[in-house]
């Protein structure tokens, strides 16, 4: 483990330090509101979690967030869950979003630039974003949406999803969205659970240099979405509306102004959704306020990102890494949607995008930084990032070759920021702090106003050694409640289950001496492929629809040299046999019914499944068996249905090795 004496790989300089705005923050947070003057970052973070109440009345006046009416205190229930933020306060995102459009001087300045893989950067600029997102939400308001209602979109990372989210919060409705790559069925075990009255879809999208029609399954959707009153096209392959669809650019004529719904702290802003690893997804709903104050205070302090600056993070609508970018709005930042594949034409497409975009913030996936470095790109060489002074990078653990390779082949000063945070809180639980060393292989710290801790199993916080992330006090941007959870138990027993009243996130970590942080993988069976999270069971549900797959079993494994291996499992029926045909109707089915990212790396067959007593599939142990775990610490023996399973994926473990 990485010790404090080790000499750091980055080290900002005083005047990078002097100029972040989370400096300036923490000298006026200590004249107005106690924070500690000296100590740098440990001794602000340590206030920011001991003192919620005054860290998070900071962060407000330092954004100078607009409550249309005051809040009454800043935490009235402490209590996880159930923690009550702001309570009085009503306020709305999108006003904030969209406010320096009434700057004169910025009216014009782009808020968007759009790149795909043939065009761009298409600008937007601020006064249109201002103008198409009133537009919108006056012709929502005339389609009967009301504050709670769900808006649905079936969109790529295009400006039109930014202002269909932008209006839907205006409304004081609810957002939700899949990427145009998911399948009809994970749509609906996503949409159905909220009951949307209007789908945003497109006819298809572009990927790969290849267009992919998708009016079949928007023509399912809205068969199978009977609460729907409206659909919105969006011609990107250029086809007319479908019949009682409305088009876009009908949708956004006018010059509206705006008229933003003024809504308590705790009104729900969006619903994004787990991976579904056990079932329907979970459906999680964060608020309006929630992540308002959590998102400027990780973009604005954390990422510092500010008016001047661009902001591009490699996303689909259906990764919360979408939402959060669109977030960087909030700070009066530019931020860049790229609508196409991570490695087209080649595997350098995203440096090209940073260039084009003279991109200051540039956030990508561990597996594509890896990819690269395999490829043998040279970015500093080969494109100018001159405006890049960070390269972050999620979706799993960064490797330290892949932190040496940046710092070789993107430029000796460049900020590597890796990070790491759940759709769970659509945010960072650790991760970049601008006035911190980097040490290779390891987050920069745990984010300001979070209580993060690694803990064994019996709660015992634990440095320098794994345990399991956990955070012990609120955050605000925790979930207010799963969709459809009456009584609040399946939000309960997802996080609260193991450590009574405190956050358990799935993941395992160390918190070095130096209080760095070392991310060592899940510790749940979520499949994370390029940052686009999907559970088993639909995996499972897909699959087994073919009458040859008896059962399966499906594991996302993160390798030491940063590669991530997906085999799928399958179990045949008697008579069957894995041959080229089958496997390609296996792969034809994911690909088509979920997503082609989560496509298998391999598809091996096996004597059978291993079941738990209650004949649940056992995933994570066989997860631990493939990463060597012996067999004796991969799983409690008395829990399994048949241990001779489980030895079969240990000895293929050890072929592997």
């Amino acid at each position: 483990m990485t010790t404090a004496n080790a000499a750091p790989l980055w080290q900002p300089s005083q005047e990078r330090i002097d100029s972040a705005t989370i400096t300036r923050f923490q000298a006026w947070a200590a004249e107005h509101h106690g924070a500690p003057a000296e100590g740098g970052y440990p001794a602000l973070h340590r206030w920011s979690v001991d003192d919620l109440d005054s860290f998070w009345t900071a962060v407000a006046e330092w954004f100078d967030l607009r409550f249309s009416t005051p809040y009454d205190t800043v935490l009235a229930d402490r209590s996880m869950p159930g923690a009550q933020w702001f309570p009085g306060a009503t306020l709305n995102y999108a006003e904030h979003a969209l406010r320096t459009a009434e700057d004169p001087s910025r009216a014009d300045d782009p808020a968007l630039l759009h790149v795909d893989e043939t065009h761009g950067p298409q600008p937007v600029s601020w006064s249109e974003l201002r103008r198409q997102t009133g537009a919108l939400a006056a012709r929502l308001r005339a389609l009967g949406v009301r504050p709670g209602d769900r808006v649905s979109g079936y969109l790529p990372n295009i400006p039109q999803a930014v202002t269909a989210l932008l209006a839907t919060a205006a409304v004081g409705a609810v957002w939700t969205s899949c990427a145009p790559d998911f399948g009809a069925r994970a749509v609906l075990d996503r949409f159905q659970q909220v009951e949307p009255v209007v789908l945003f879809a497109v006819d298809g999208y572009r990927y790969g240099g290849k267009s992919h029609d998708r009016t079949e399954t928007v023509a399912e959707l809205r068969r199978e979405l009977p609460t729907l009153r409206a659909v919105i096209h969006i011609p990107l392959l250029g086809t007319e509306a479908p019949e009682g669809a409305l088009d876009w650019s009908e949708a956004t004529a006018g010059t509206t102004a705006p008229v933003f719904e003024q809504v308590p702290f705790d009104h729900p802003l969006w619903v994004l959704y787990s991976s579904g690893t056990t079932g329907l997804p979970k459906a999680i709903v964060q608020s309006q306020g929630g992540i308002l104050i959590e998102h400027v205070k990780q973009i604005g302090l954390h990422c510092d990102l500010g008016p001047g600056d661009r902001f591009f993070w490699y996303t689909s609508t259906g990764w919360m890494m979408w939402n959060f970018l669109v977030s960087g709005l909030l700070t009066g930042t530019t931020i860049v949607l790229y609508d196409g594949s991570p490695g087209f034409p080649d595997t350098g497409a995203q440096w090209q995008v940073a260039e084009r975009t003279r991109a200051t913030v540039f956030g990508t996936s561990a597996a594509y930084v890896m990819a690269c470095r395999k490829a043998d790109i040279h970015p500093a060489r080969d494109y100018d990032l001159t405006s890049v002074k960070c390269i972050a990078t999620t979706g799993s653990p960064l490797p330290p070759d892949g932190f040496r390779w940046l710092h070789e082949a993107a430029g000796d000063d460049v900020w590597i920021a890796s990070v790491s945070g759940g759709t769970d809180v659509c945010s960072c639980f650790a991760g970049a702090v601008p006035t911190l060393p980097v040490h290779i292989g390891e987050l920069q710290a745990a984010c300001l106003g979070t209580d993060l801790q690694a803990w064994d199993p019996q709660g015992k916080p634990l440095i320098g050694d794994v345990g399991e992330l956990v955070v012990a006090a609120p955050m605000p941007s925790m979930p207010i409640r799963f969709w459809n959870d009456p009584d609040g138990s399946r939000y309960h027993d997802s996080y609260f289950d193991t450590y009574p009243g405190v956050w358990r996130h799935g993941d395992w970590i160390t918190i070095t001496d130096h209080n760095s942080v070392v991310i060592h993988g899940r510790s749940d069976s979520t499949l994370n492929r390029q940052g686009v999270r999907m559970g088993s069971a639909d995996i499972y549900e897909a699959v087994e629809r073919l009458p040859e797959i008896k059962e399966s079993l499906v594991i996302g494994l993160e390798e030491p040299d940063g590669g991530y291996w997906m085999p799928l499992f399958v179990h045949l029926t008697e008579g069957a046999t894995l041959d080229d045909s089958l496997r390609a109707r296996i792969i034809s089915t994911i690909r088509t019914e979920l997503s082609p990212r989560h496509v298998p790396d391999d598809i091996i067959e096996v004597p059978g499944v291993p079941h738990t007593l209650t004949g649940k599939r056992i995933e994570v142990p066989v997860k631990r068996l493939l990463q060597g775990t012996p067999l004796d610490k991969a799983v409690n023996a008395g829990s399994v249905d048949n241990l001779d399973l489980l030895r079969f994926y240990e000895t293929l473990a050890r072929t592997r090795r």
